[in-house]
C-alpha cells in the first residue's frame, strides 16, 4: 500500500472521528454537596468532570467534615458555621449504638426515631441559617451572579442548594438517592405504597396486609418529618429570599436531571420518570494492585482466603464488648482478616487479624482472595461489593443501611445480623454461612454480571447528562409539570366530585320525574273513579 493511500485513509478516519464527537466546551459548575460519605461519591464525579475540562466551584462549611478548602479539583466558597454537623452527629451515633444494643422494642424504636428526627432537623436548620448569610451578603451574591455558572450540581440530602439555584435562576442536576425526608423517588415518581417499601420500614416489594399497614405508618412519619420538622426551616428561607415563595418538594420536582445513585439490579422495580438517570455503582472501578505488605498478608491466607471488615467512614469503632466478640470469632477461623478499626485494640484479637486505620476497599474487594465482606451496608460499599461479586455479611447501624442490606438478602447475596444480636455464636454462624454456602457467592456474582452488562458505564451516563443540561440550558422537556397542579387536580378529586354531582342530579331528576308521573297517574285514576 502506498504512503499516499495510507495518509488518505488516516485523514478520512480523523474526519469521521471528529464529526461523530459531540463538541462540549468546559462548563462552569456550582456545586453544593452533602458532607460525610455523600461527599466521597460526589468527589469521584467532580474528578471526572474536572478531567473533562469543567470548572468547579464548591460551597462548603467552615466546619466541614471531609470537604477540603483547597483542592486542585475546585475553587471553594467557605460558609461560616458556628457548629459542625460532625459534633452533634457523633453524639447521636454514640447514643444510637448504646440504645441499639438494648434490643428491639417499641420504646427503643420511638426513642431512636425521636433522636434521629431531632438530629436531622438541627442539621438542616444550621444550613438554612448559613445560606441566609449568603443571601444577605450583597458582595457574595454579586460574585455568584458574575461567575455566570451554567448549572448547580447538588446533593439534595441537604436541600439549600436547590434554594440557591432557584435564587440564581440556574438549571439543576441532582446527585441523589436521599432527599430531606427520605428516598428521592417519593418526591418525583408515582410510589404506590402497596409494593414500594418506605425507607426504614424494613420491608420488601412483596407485602401482606399487615406489612402494608406498617408501610403506611412509616410513610406518615416521612410526611410528618417533612411538614413539621424540616419544611418550616426551608419555607422561612424561601419566603424571605425567593420571589413568590417556594417549598422544597416543588424545588425537587423542578430539577432538570436526577442522577440517581441506584439501579434495578440493586433496587426493587418501581415506576420512574424520564429525567431520572440511574448511575448506581458509578464510583466503582477495577481493582488496582495492593501495596506490597498488604499483598503479602493476603497471599499468606492460601486457599482459605481473606475476610475484610469495615463499618464505613462514619463509624470508627464498635462498643468494646461487641469488638471483643467479633475479634474472638475471627481468631478461631483459618482465614486471614483485614479489619478497619480505630478504637481500642480488642483484647481477643488473633494473629490472623490485621487491624488498619484505612484500607483500599475497592482493591481488596476486587482481589481474588477476598471471600466475604463484613460491612454496615452503606450505599457505596454495597454497590462496590456487587460490582466485584463479593457476598456480604451485614451489620446495619442506622439510616438506610438495613434497607440496603435487605435488598442483598432478598436476592440471596447477603445476610443480615442486627447489632443487638452480635455475640460470638451468632456472628460465627453468620460468617461461616456466607463463607461456605456457595449460593451467596453465586448470587452475588450473578448480580455483578447484570450490573456490568450495560451499553454505557454509569459514570459516562452521569457526565453525558450533566453536559446535556449545560448544552441545552436545562431539560424541561423531560420534566413533568404535575408538581404545579393542586393536589385535588392531581388526584382528579375535582373531576370525581363533578361526576358524582352530575350523577346525583340526574338520579334526583329521574326520581322527581318518576314521582311526578306517579302522582299525576294517581290523580287521573281518582278523577275517573269520581
Amino acid at each position: 500500500m502506498s504512503l499516499h493511500r495510507v495518509c488518505g485513509i488516516f485523514v478520512l478516519l480523523s474526519v469521521c472521528l471528529v464529526s461523530f464527537t459531540t463538541p462540549c466546551d468546559g462548563g462552569n459548575i456550582l456545586v453544593f454537596p452533602a458532607d460525610g460519605s455523600h461527599w466521597i461519591n460526589m468527589k469521584i464525579l467532580l474528578e471526572e468532570l474536572h478531567a473533562r475540562g469543567h470548572n468547579l466551584t464548591v460551597i462548603r462549611a467552615s466546619t466541614s467534615w471531609y470537604i477540603a478548602e483547597k483542592s486542585p479539583l475546585y475553587t471553594s466558597i467557605t460558609v461560616e458555621m458556628e457548629e459542625g454537623y460532625e459534633h452533634f452527629f457523633g453524639a447521636y451515633l454514640e447514643e444510637h449504638l448504646r440504645v441499639e444494643r438494648e434490643g428491639a422494642s417499641v420504646l427503643t424504636f420511638f426513642k431512636l426515631t425521636k433522636d434521629f428526627l431531632s438530629m436531622v432537623s438541627e442539621g438542616h436548620l444550621l444550613w438554612c441559617e448559613a445560606f441566609a448569610q449568603i443571601f444577605d451578603d450583597k458582595i457574595m451574591v454579586k460574585s455568584l451572579r458574575d461567575s455566570q455558572f451554567d448549572l448547580v450540581l447538588t446533593d439534595p440530602a441537604v436541600s439549600t442548594g436547590l434554594v440557591l439555584a432557584k435564587y440564581l435562576k440556574l438549571p439543576v442536576v441532582l446527585n441523589v438517592r436521599w432527599i430531606t425526608s427520605g428516598e428521592g423517588h417519593f418526591a418525583i415518581a408515582p410510589s404506590p405504597l402497596s409494593y414500594i417499601p418506605v425507607p426504614g420500614s424494613g420491608l420488601t416489594d412483596k407485602m401482606n396486609f399487615m406489612q402494608r399497614i406498617k408501610n403506611m405508618f412509616f410513610y406518615s412519619i416521612i410526611l410528618f418529618q417533612q411538614k413539621f420538622m424540616l419544611g418550616p426551616s426551608y419555607d422561612a428561607l424561601c419566603d424571605k429570599y425567593i420571589e413568590g415563595g417556594c417549598d422544597i418538594i416543588s424545588l425537587l420536582q423542578e430539577a432538570d436531571i436526577w442522577l440517581f445513585r441506584s439501579d434495578f439490579v440493586f433496587d426493587f422495580p418501581r415506576p420512574t420518570m424520564p429525567n431520572v438517570v440511574y448511575i448506581g455503582g458509578f464510583q466503582c472501578k477495577s481493582a488496582q494492585p495492593l501495596p506490597a505488605d498488604l499483598e503479602e498478608f493476603v497471599q499468606s491466607a492460601g486457599e482459605h482466603g481473606v475476610i475484610i471488615m469495615t463499618l464505613g467512614s462514619t463509624v470508627n469503632a464498635l462498643p468494646k464488648d461487641v469488638a471483643d466478640e467479633i475479634a474472638s470469632v475471627f481468631a478461631k477461623m483459618p482465614q486471614k482478616v483485614i479489619w478497619r478499626h480505630k478504637g481500642d485494640r480488642p483484647s481477643t484479637l488473633g494473629n490472623n487479624t490485621l487491624i488498619v486505620d484505612w484500607m483500599p476497599q475497592k482493591d481488596l474487594l476486587g482481589h481474588p482472595q477476598t471471600k466475604v465482606f463484613v460491612a454496615h451496608g452503606g450505599t457505596n460499599g454495597v454497590q462496590e461489593a456487587i460490582y466485584h461479586g463479593v457476598p456480604v455479611l451485614g451489620i446495619p447501624l442506622f439510616f438506610d443501611q438495613y434497607d440496603n442490606l435487605l435488598r442483598l438478602q432478598e436476592r440471596g447475596a447477603g445476610k443480615i445480623i442486627q447489632l443487638s444480636d452480635v455475640n460470638g455464636e451468632r456472628f460465627e454462624q453468620g460468617v461461616k454461612e456466607v463463607l461456605h454456602e456457595d449460593s451467596y457467592r453465586q448470587n452475588m456474582q450473578r448480580l455483578s454480571r447484570l450490573h456490568r452488562d450495560q451499553p454505557v458505564t454509569p459514570m459516562d451516563q452521569a457526565i453525558f447528562w450533566v453536559e446535556y443540561v449545560m448544552r441545552h440550558k436545562g431539560a424541561p422537556h423531560l420534566r413533568t409539570e404535575a408538581y404545579k397542579m393542586p393536589w385535588y387536580s392531581y388526584y382528579c378529586v375535582d373531576v370525581v366530585l363533578l361526576l358524582l354531582t352530575a350523577a346525583t342530579v340526574l338520579l334526583l331528576s329521574a326520581l322527581a320525574i318518576f314521582r311526578f308521573l306517579c302522582c299525576n297517574s294517581r290523580r287521573k285514576t281518582k278523577a275517573k273513579q269520581h
